[in-house]
């Protein structure tokens, strides 16, 4: 059987007897206070515009819209070929599905971007996201 003796010879596990340690709810409010300015002053630095941050937010921008227009042309692409195989009109499916995946991607291009509005949302388009 296992030893019943804990770290102060009492049995218990933890604490035990030691209450005057015990950390009371102000002591945690205001470390938590503390933290929480800690990381205010750390966020604003990361946003007032380092060159880093900016770059790396221009590379995803860029990427994220280079994969919508390329999405684009590549299900219009795939969706033409499927049609010539299944209706034997080929190369006209592959090249109405390019020219369609063409104009998709440039719609995507546009909505991520802000400059068109979305589908049902009337005329007036969103601003442009920076």
């Amino acid at each position: 059987m296992a030893n019943k003796n804990g770290p102060d010879g009492t049995g218990e596990t933890g604490r035990g007897k030691q209450h005057d340690a015990a950390i009371r709810d102000d002591e945690l409010e205001r470390r938590r206070r503390e933290l929480e300015a800690s990381l205010a002053t750390r966020r604003t630095d990361r946003l007032e515009g380092k060159d880093e941050a900016k770059a790396a937010t221009g590379y995803g921008q860029a990427l994220k819209l280079s994969s919508e227009f390329i999405a684009g042309i590549v299900v219009g692409v795939g969706l033409g070929w499927i049609i010539d195989r299944v209706a034997g009109t080929a190369p006209w499916g592959l090249i109405v599905g390019l020219l369609l995946g063409f104009g998709a991607g440039i719609l995507n291009v546009l909505r991520s971007a802000g400059l068109a509005s979305e589908f049902g949302q009337g005329d007036k388009p969103r601003e442009p996201k920076e």
